[in-house]
């Protein structure tokens, strides 16, 4: 009986204690340790991304392009400031052209500087001339970065894999086998570096594309009266070229038909008679 007792009494104590025990806390998704997927507005210029246990902040990959149409009072002091403005940005001119054959002088200039300085310096080359038309706009190329990046990795891990392989490989045919498929895998990586490369130089260094003209010139008033008389001559030569070229066509034809209507007579006057007697 006493033992009886005894063990309801431990029993009544143990059920006692684990009421007054505080429950622990079921884990939910945001506390199990591994951080959830945020991305911040592209004008934040972030995007967190989880991978593990670990997360990765990467800068948004944009590739800033612009083009302008000024015109300006001087194509050759403007093309001057323009590359003074892309040397002082720490950029450089990539390519440039000019034409005067239109009546009024005209150029383009392309060029590449850091994308910290792209907005300033689109600014400055504004500032210029009067502005006839302005285009800016910004390509994301996040994902298609990560993505390359990601493919770059898991291929150098291929081609680790392939070495371990080959330094095992006991026969000729397993030899040969590896040394293809390192081939292949070194060639992935190459396209995908040079990619890679691509992708970086396109959004550390921003394109700008300026055309820009001088005034066209504005037509004298008067008479015109040379003016008049050298289109004239114009018109009386054209015209006499004109008349040379259609009797140098007719010309031919005429000759051929005078050739028929003689020979027709000489026939006449000839022939028919003989035939008669």
């Amino acid at each position: 009986m006493k033992n009886k007792t005894l063990l309801l009494f431990v029993v009544l104590l143990l059920v006692i204690t684990a009421g007054c025990v505080e429950p622990k806390e079921t884990p939910g998704p945001n506390n199990l340790g591994v951080p959830s997927k945020s991305f911040e507005s592209p004008l934040q210029g972030k995007v967190t991304g989880d991978t593990g246990n670990a997360v990765n902040i990467i800068d948004r990959k944009i590739i800033s392009t612009a083009s302008l149409t000024l015109e300006v009072k001087s194509v050759e002091k403007a093309s001057n400031e323009i590359t003074k403005i892309a040397e002082a940005g720490q950029g450089f001119i990539s390519g440039s052209s000019t034409d005067d054959s239109g009546g009024s002088k005209n150029a383009q200039m392309t060029i590449r500087v850091p994308q910290k300085n792209f907005y300033s310096t689109v600014e400055q080359i504004e500032a210029l001339g009067t502005e006839k038309s302005r285009q800016i706009s910004g390509q994301d190329v996040t994902e298609e970065w990560i993505d390359v990046g990601a493919r770059l990795d898991n291929l150098k891990k291929q081609e680790s894999r392939f070495h371990e392989i080959l330094k095992n490989a006991s026969t000729v045919k397993d030899v040969l086998e590896v040394e293809r498929e390192l081939e292949r895998v070194r060639g992935e990586i190459e396209s995908l570096t040079g990619k890679m490369n691509y992708l970086n130089q396109s959004v550390e260094m921003s394109t700008i594309t300026v055309n820009f003209m001088e005034p066209a010139p504005i037509a004298g008033e008067g008479w015109g009266i040379t003016e008049a008389l050298r289109e004239a001559a114009i018109g009386f030569i054209g015209s006499v070229n004109g008349l040379i070229v259609f009797i140098g066509y007719i010309l031919p034809i005429v000759v051929f038909i005078a050739l028929i209507v003689l020979l027709a007579r000489w026939v006449k006057r000839k022939v028919l008679p003989w035939l008669k007697q």
